[in-house]
């Protein structure tokens, strides 16, 4: 699990062409809201098959977030193979972020 959000983002294309399983967690360091889900995610993710975990840090007139349609914060975003296939908005219990990641590692 990342622990830190990266300041410079990857772009929408190189995300598109991901392979495999990835997490896309955007949100801000400074976020109450995110710092709360943070003991949520490192639990789930703890009990999750491996998968690319980015942590971006988003925020207005960032194209990532923008491109996803990200609101609010915490979002986690589950791609396949760059395709989302999951997504979760200020998730409030390792349960729901563990079905989300079961999901993602079960066959196309």
């Amino acid at each position: 699990m990342n622990t830190s959000y990266a300041n410079a983002e990857p772009s929408r294309e190189e995300v598109d062409g991901l392979s495999g399983s990835t997490l896309v967690e955007f949100g801000a360091p400074w976020c109450g809201i995110c710092k709360a889900a943070q003991p949520l995610i490192a639990k789930a993710l703890a009990g999750a098959e491996p998968l690319r975990h980015l942590k971006i840090e988003d925020g207005s007139g960032r194209p990532l977030g923008r491109s996803y349609g990200v609101k609010l914060w915490p979002t986690l975003i589950f791609l396949r193979d760059g395709r989302e296939v999951g997504r979760l908005v200020r998730p409030t219990s390792v349960d729901a972020i563990s079905d989300e990641l079961a999901r993602l590692a079960q066959p196309a």
